[in-house]
């Protein structure tokens, strides 16, 4: 049985217990998450997006095969076996071809999720609630779920060519939430997803199935993404309030076998996250989160760095990525508004991280290795350790982390990947 699926099952008998959406390509941020899936001895759930892998490469270059060997080589360097990896596609559908017509968008959607599934994603997420060349906003509920039959039978038609077991396969359905990594805006009022909706989503989709002839496949679609009302935007947080979504928590109580899925997770507290998992938000996705947490470290250990080495021979990492930034702006300048000091800020700072796109870049990721091995050459002073980076400094003080700059950086996205580890660890009810 699918991982998931044996979670889902779990957490419906009394478990309460969840699991954590890794969505990243940085192979700093995925061996965090691999490391601590070790120590906490559960599966590692890696989750790649339909913009960032598709079968022409998406923006990070790779199709799903390129990313999913990619996961699974950097999980034998950490020793997790592969049957601990549980690979995911999220918001699979016409998104990327939201400038074409349906005719021309949804084959497309259909090779694409036909490419997950043929190089062993075993979590799908069918998302066709985009819009596409013509089409106004927002789409019927009929409309996207009788796209997403149409992505489910590519699916499962994908699953008997290959030969596939289809009981590895699970799917998700829904998508009430903002653009992927958070909102574009400023946000102000938060409403969760109205308890009628939520049963709407579920009733048509099960319905656009039956038409379809997948109705044996309905007991597989074991999550619901819906909107709980938790998200960032650029300089804040909503915080999770359990007693607003008391409807939404009754109707999955009432739908068996299923779970709902939390997405934009990010920056919550550990209470929030604790409570969205025990009110059945068993997956928790995150991803910008972890890496803010990455360049916290890596700006860290850049700023370190100059205070070890002679004036003008530094790396300069902050620097690089201000330079590369300000020099390729369309992956920030649409997003971040104000003064040119706020602009500043908000590239190097915010909780959207628009700088995650960036970490590719040859010249910062030049910069990003010089500086590591840099600093495992000079080595690194504990007090300046414990200045920069006070929580690592007490590990290696204690004995349990090396003091080497890769494994500084790891252990600091592991912080925040402690955190979620603690909100969805079973407790019995």
């Amino acid at each position: 049985m699918n991982p998931i699926a044996e979670l889902v099952a779990r957490h419906r008998a009394g478990s309460t217990e969840g699991i954590v959406s890794v969505c990243s390509a940085h192979p700093l941020v995925l061996r965090a998450a691999m490391r601590q899936a070790l120590e906490d001895g559960t599966p590692v759930l890696i989750e790649a997006t339909s913009n960032q892998v598709d079968q022409f490469g998406g923006y990070t270059g790779m199709t799903p095969v390129d990313f999913r060997d990619t996961v699974l080589a950097l999980a034998v360097e950490e020793g997790l076996p592969a049957d601990r990896v549980v690979l995911g596609g999220d918001h699979l559908g016409p998104n990327t071809w939201q400038d074409r017509s349906a005719e021309e968008a949804m084959p497309l959607a259909a090779d694409l999720v036909r490419a997950y599934v043929a190089a062993g994603y075993t979590k799908i997420h069918l998302d066709c609630s985009m819009p596409l060349l013509g089409e106004s906003t927002p789409l019927s509920d009929e409309v996207v779920a009788e796209r997403a039959a149409l992505l489910l039978r590519a699916a499962e038609e994908t699953i008997a060519e290959q030969g596939l077991d289809p009981e590895a396969v699970v799917y998700v359905i829904g998508t009430e939430v903002p653009t992927p990594g958070g909102a574009k805006e400023t946000l102000h009022d938060l409403t969760p997803t109205p308890a009628p909706a939520a049963v709407a989503t579920l009733d048509v989709h099960r319905a656009a199935f039956e038409r379809a002839g997948l109705a044996d496949v309905w007991p597989r679609v074991v999550a619901l993404v819906v909107q709980p009302a938790v998200e960032f935007d650029h300089l804040q947080v909503v915080d999770y309030v359990p007693e607003a979504t008391t409807a939404l928590q009754g109707v999955i109580r009432e739908t068996p076998g299923m779970v709902y899925e939390a997405h934009s997770t990010d920056y919550q507290t550990p209470a929030a996250l604790r409570a969205l998992v025990e009110d059945h938000w068993a997956v928790l996705k995150v991803g910008p989160g972890l890496t803010f947490a990455l360049r916290e470290a890596l700006f860290a250990l850049d700023a370190l760095e100059a205070e070890l080495v002679p004036e003008g021979e530094a790396t300069d990492l902050r620097g690089v990525v201000e330079r590369r930034m300000t020099a390729e702006p369309a992956k920030w300048e649409r997003y971040y508004e104000g003064s040119e000091t706020e602009q500043r800020i908000a590239r190097r700072y915010s909780y959207s991280d628009r700088l995650r796109y960036y970490w590719p870049d040859a010249e910062i990721s030049a910069a990003s290795d010089a500086l590591l091995q840099r600093l495992d050459t000079v080595g690194i002073p504990l007090p300046l350790l414990s200045q920069f980076l006070p929580l690592q400094y007490e590990r290696v003080r204690d004995g349990v982390l090396e003091d080497r700059a890769e494994a500084l950086v790891v252990d600091h996205v592991r912080d925040v990947l402690r955190t979620y580890a603690a909100a969805v660890a079973p407790t019995a009810r």
